[in-house]
């Protein structure tokens, strides 16, 4: 038998907004609680003045962080301390020891807690993931991720965390976390060796870089990795895309949000038929960003909580990737970006 699952939603912004409406299409969840700290966002009926009011609620069994980026870790602790269980927008937060105490937490408190890494359920995901796991393609020698956006004035100057170090963290957290995840998610533990960085024409709007080069390598293939990215597109997104090249053949998914197969050539491997992938969410700006796949996380949630399924995004997943782009950050230098 299914439990309504009673949750809450704390942050009321853009994705929170998502979250709101994609438990609101599902009859075994129910939004009981909204909350942010902004009270002009304080506006739903659902809305509650203190953030305790929530904790303390015995009928809310699942807590939605849709806060800025740096909050997140923080706020994941004092729901798991309030026993409840955390589904956390990506980044799961902005460095490995946080993640480490979130992860310890909740396997003390025997709580959940999912991370939004929404991408994974596209249908060019499971495909790639699908081919990979298949070993069809016979040894991976090289991988290249590039992903190719615009973020200007538009975006940055619309919230007031956007583009600050210690609340944003910097693209790898804010833009292409999700890059990063299906990279971990298709390949497993991903190596920084080098990394550069860069920033082009957002001196005026942000404390750190618009583009980096990132040199990976993926031990449990034995293949090397070319992660490159930008938000210094102008006006709009171009591309975001993955190449495999490999010993039995070549495949190539790419398109504003990697939502395409658009190469295939190898020994055994035909090009797929696929669903089409979910569109992009919209933000007021006029910014398309990744795929609305929210959906697949709900029903997750209500199904691991109910029993019948497991996460399928997990605390040690989340913290994989902030600790990969962690070890890339390491090599930023913030006083040699501001100066170029």
């Amino acid at each position: 038998m299914t439990t309504t699952i009673g949750s809450a939603v704390i942050g009321i912004g853009h994705i929170g907004k998502r979250h709101i409406e994609e438990i609101n299409k599902n009859p075994d969840i129910c939004l009981l609680a909204t909350y942010d700290s902004d009270p002009k966002k304080n506006t739903l009926p659902s809305s509650e003045n203190k953030l305790q009011d929530i904790l303390s609620n015995p009928t809310i069994h699942v807590v939605h962080i849709c806060t800025p980026n740096a909050s997140h870790g923080d706020l994941a602790i004092q729901i798991l301390n309030h026993n409840k269980h955390v589904v956390i927008e990506k980044p799961m937060c902005l460095t490995t020891k946080t993640a480490n105490d979130i992860v310890n937490l909740a396997i003390e408190k025997n709580l959940h807690v999912f991370c939004v890494m929404q991408n994974r359920y596209s249908p060019v995901s499971q495909w790639l993931k699908q081919t990979i796991e298949s070993n069809i393609l016979g040894e991976i020698y090289t991988v290249q991720i590039q992903c190719a956006w615009n973020r200007d004035d538009r975006y940055y100057k619309h919230e007031h965390w956007h583009g600050k170090l210690n609340i944003d963290g910097g693209p790898l957290y804010t833009q292409f976390s999700h890059f990063v995840d299906l990279l971990f998610w298709l390949f497993g533990k991903v190596e920084i060796k080098n990394a550069e960085f860069y920033n082009y024409n957002h001196k005026h709007s942000t404390e750190f870089e618009d583009s980096g080069n990132l040199n990976c390598f993926l031990p449990n293939f034995h293949a090397n990795c070319l992660f490159q990215y930008t938000t210094s597109i102008y006006d709009q997104n171009f591309e975001s895309s993955i190449t495999i090249i490999a010993e039995k053949g070549t495949i190539k998914a790419s398109g504003q949000y990697m939502d395409k197969i658009t190469y295939v050539h190898a020994q055994d491997l035909n090009f797929p038929e696929l669903t089409p992938t979910a569109a992009p969410n919209l933000y007021p700006e006029g910014y398309q960003g990744s795929a609305n796949n929210h959906s697949f996380i709900i029903q997750n949630v209500v199904d691991t909580l109910n029993g019948k399924s497991s996460a399928d995004i997990t605390p040690n997943d989340g913290k994989s990737v902030v600790e990969i782009i962690e070890n890339a950050y390491k090599y930023r230098d913030l006083n040699k970006l501001k100066k170029k």
